[in-house]
């Protein structure tokens, strides 16, 4: 099959390698071209990608991959779905089949995309919808062996589609609806949200009363059933934790419902970085001013240059608002808002929020004071 993919971000990369891979012929589509020739420069068999978005005419199947992040007052953004959607009604007067990878609210596929491609050209396509499960720098999950989710507005859509994915994914799971598989996605990363921010608010009860939160965590995942391990951090970033559970509490405030225990989880996750900056100015004697602190890791999970929704952000600026002097050290990410990694040795105070592989307890315990929001680094303060 001649396949389009829309977005080259990590999730269209991943499908684009994948469907390439299998067998398929791939016209990867980007406004970036550096994101184009990043993907070209890795020599892809079967794979062209292109800024025209011309080049995807002749397609018989187009992958919507764009991000779906939020806007400045932290509410769903949809801007790039339109675009996709605009791009193409321009483009695709004779029906093909759209899957949509996008991470959305229930309903996305059919009024959001259906609809308006619908609208804009009047031609009928056939939609499917099967929200994307990758996660970065995870060597034992990928896209064929990860389980993946599916529905379409038609029997039609869905038999194409799983034509489609069946020779790269080992397990294809039919929902009823485009909105079952929706909502699954931002239920599986609602539910991690919630996870973490209880571990979060353990850890910082656990401090209150002098006992080791990992230990207590560690103890209580030997339950054989009734149990799952959540570890404490300095918040949570990336695409989907930060983000997914607040499309879900926009749904539900549409339809009335309120959506507590995702808005008391997102409220505990966002004040982890003002929880881990406070712990430091009391571990300095009440204040770092004109100290040297290098926050370590603004990847927002090990391995990845994913800076997203990363709380190194936030920790940057408290830090900087109580008088430090700040830097960060990351050697995966190297450059970042404009400045590069700088080292560790030197510092006063150094607060580990990522840790990669490769970077030792000695490089890190170069600063006169560690505190480690990772759990990994031995005999220092930390979560």
């Amino acid at each position: 099959m001649r396949v389009g993919v829309i977005g080259l971000g990590y999730v269209g990369q991943t499908i684009a390698r994948a469907a390439a891979a299998s067998g398929h012929l791939v016209i990867g589509y980007d406004v970036s071209a550096e994101s184009v020739a990043k993907l070209d420069a890795k020599e892809i068999g079967n794979f062209t990608g292109t800024t025209d978005e011309t080049k995807l005419s002749g397609c018989e199947i187009v992958l919507i991959a764009v991000p779906t992040p939020l806007t400045d007052d932290r509410q769903p953004d949809l801007s790039f779905i339109h675009q996709a959607t605009d791009l193409i009604a321009r483009n695709f007067k004779s029906p093909i089949l759209v899957i949509n990878e996008s991470t959305s609210h229930p309903g996305t596929l059919r009024t959001e995309i259906a609809a308006r491609i619908t609208k804009a050209s009047g031609v009928v396509h056939l939609y499917a919808s099967s929200p994307e499960r990758v996660d970065p720098g995870n060597a034992n999950w990928d896209v064929k062996n990860t389980p993946r989710l599916l529905s379409g507005l038609t029997p039609e859509a869905i038999a194409l589609a799983k034509s489609f994915y069946s020779p790269f994914c080992d397990t294809i799971i039919e929902t009823s609806t485009p909105e079952v598989a929706e909502a699954a996605k931002l239920f599986e990363n609602t539910f991690r949200q919630v996870n973490i921010a209880l571990v979060n608010e353990f850890a910082q009860i656990a401090h209150a009363i002098q006992i080791d939160p990992r230990e207590v965590i560690s103890a209580a995942s030997t339950k054989p059933y009734g149990f799952m391990e959540f570890t404490p951090g300095a918040g949570v970033g990336g695409h989907c934790i930060p983000v997914d559970p607040i499309y879900l509490s926009n749904v539900a405030a549409k339809a009335g419902v309120p959506a507590t225990f995702i808005e008391l989880a997102t409220q505990v996750n966002q004040a982890m970085p003002a929880y881990v900056v406070a712990r430091v100015i009391a571990a300095a004697g009440g204040s770092i001013k004109g100290k040297k602190v290098v926050v370590v890791g603004v990847a927002y999970k090990p391995d990845v240059t994913d800076t997203r929704e990363t709380p190194s952000a936030e920790i940057i600026r408290l830090l900087a608002s109580a008088g430090a002097t700040v830097t960060w050290n990351d050697h995966v990410v190297g450059t970042w808002m404009g400045q590069s990694s700088s080292p560790i040795e030197g510092s006063d105070i150094a607060v580990v929020v990522t840790r990669h592989s490769g970077l030792t307890e000695a490089e890190i315990k170069k600063a006169t004071y560690v505190f480690d929001c990772t759990g990994t680094v031995k005999g220092v303060d930390g979560i």
